[in-house]
């Protein structure tokens, strides 16, 4: 008799984690004799520990298609760490009792670089609570921090929706500058890694275009320098549209935009970075200015979703199970670019050890000499990434997104509560 198996989603969501619960979803259902149920954990870990569990065999073949083009998570996320071993054991002895209860044998977490840790410490727990689990991890972030992967599945949506939203702003401003607003803002997510800062250069496709300066928290931001920039562009070309990264630091390492308080993962709080670098402008250059934080609305714009990054989380998640199938666990499926043009890419694996809390930064040779824009290098590698789209169904004139059922498994243990 086939074990059964989990799937949870970890961390923020994307436009198209789901694609990649499809693909899971979809794939287990192709292996049943290797697997019985595929449960889904309501709100990721959480509903692992709180036995919480979703029955995904109760949700019709449509219904998992149609998670193809609906954004966001699907059976809820979370953001909650294991600690390790020594730290909380009873959480990970709640987890073992928790898959035992319900026979699952197989883990497959649907995250970022924390989830990818606590992917390997489920790997690990089970040989050393004597009750062997696999886990695959599926590599999902906007951010694209992850390593051993070329682009991270979540990404190629985010860069696409930053680019085109840089562009058509930087009309707005360009098409206004000579009477109004001269300059403007885009604060984008990114709190090390400037790949979705990046990502906005792709608009800029002549000299001149917006947006004529970005900000990478791989660059130490200098005030001086950064109000030159902008007094240049605006004299040379009449108004300048910026690309800030949430996560921009000063010469100290301090975050310009530190807010105070740290998040479930422990990160600082960042926030209000595009209003500071919009007094600034206006208080330094006295320019009219105006900004827009990108937020929530970046990543989860399934409307507009790169046609690349719809098919990329697909595989990662049909990926995660064949490697499953074929034995594997403490790994990550990854993507594994053959060529740039044309660009080709397979599946591959990645040990969770050399992935776990491990970030991968933009390489300086990706950014410009003076730290305002990108490379041609940084150009042909994010190109492909945002290529093609995959447009959702519409109904009355608004993407027709799906609600599943997310029908409950019975429950067999006593309560647990989770600690913070």
């Amino acid at each position: 008799m086939p074990r059964n198996a989990l799937y949870a989603q970890s961390g923020g969501v994307t436009a198209v984690i789901n694609v990649s619960a499809q693909g899971v979803i979809e794939t287990a259902r192709q292996h049943p004799q290797h697997f019985g149920k595929l449960y889904a954990g309501r709100n990721g870990i959480i509903g692992a520990l709180t036995e919480d569990l979703i029955d995904t065999s109760l949700e019709s073949d449509a219904a998992i298609a149609a998670l193809r083009h609906t954004p966001a998570g699907a059976f809820g996320s979370c953001r909650h760490k294991l600690k390790g071993l020594d730290k909380n054991r009873a959480e990970y002895e709640r987890l073992i009792e928790v898959f035992k209860a319900h026979d699952i044998g197989t883990f497959f977490y649907n995250g970022g670089g924390d989830s990818a840790d606590t992917c390997l410490k489920v790997s690990q727990l089970g040989e050393t609570l004597g009750y062997p689990v696999q886990a695959i991890h599926v590599p999902k972030t906007m951010d694209n921090d992850l390593p051993l992967t070329d682009c991270c599945p979540g990404f190629g949506s985010v860069a696409k929706y930053t680019a085109v939203s840089i562009r058509e702003a930087g009309f707005d401003v360009e098409s206004m500058a000579k009477t109004s607003t001269k300059v403007f803002i885009l604060e984008v997510m990114g709190r090390h890694a400037g790949w979705t800062a990046a990502a906005g250069g792709l608009a800029s496709e002549n000299e001149g275009e917006a947006p004529q300066v970005i900000l990478f928290p791989e660059i130490v931001f200098d005030e001086d320098k950064f109000l030159a920039a902008v007094d240049a562009s605006v004299k040379q070309h009449g108004s300048c549209s910026i690309v800030a990264s949430e996560g921009i630091r000063l010469a100290s390492g301090k975050f310009v935009s530190e807010a105070g308080g740290a998040d479930a993962f422990g990160h600082t709080q960042l926030g209000g970075l595009a209003p500071l670098l919009a007094r600034l402008v206006g208080d330094r250059l006295k320019y009219k200015q105006h900004y827009a934080v990108a937020d929530y609305l970046m990543r989860a714009a399934r409307h507009i979703a790169s046609a690349t990054d719809v098919e990329q989380s697909y595989a990662v998640g049909k990926a995660a199970v064949e490697l499953a199938v074929a034995g594997k666990s403490g790994v990550m499926a990854t993507i594994e670019r053959q060529s740039d043009s044309p660009y080709v890419w397979t599946t591959g694996e990645a040990p969770l050890d050399q992935v776990a809390n491990v970030e991968k930064k933009m390489p300086r040779d990706f950014i410009s000499a003076d730290g305002f824009h990108i490379t041609d290098a940084c150009r042909r590698y994010l190109a492909p990434l945002i290529a093609g789209e995959d447009y959702p169904p519409y109904r009355n004139g608004l993407p027709d997104y799906v609600r599943l059922r997310n029908a409950a498994v019975p429950k067999k243990l006593p309560t647990f509560t989770v600690t913070k």
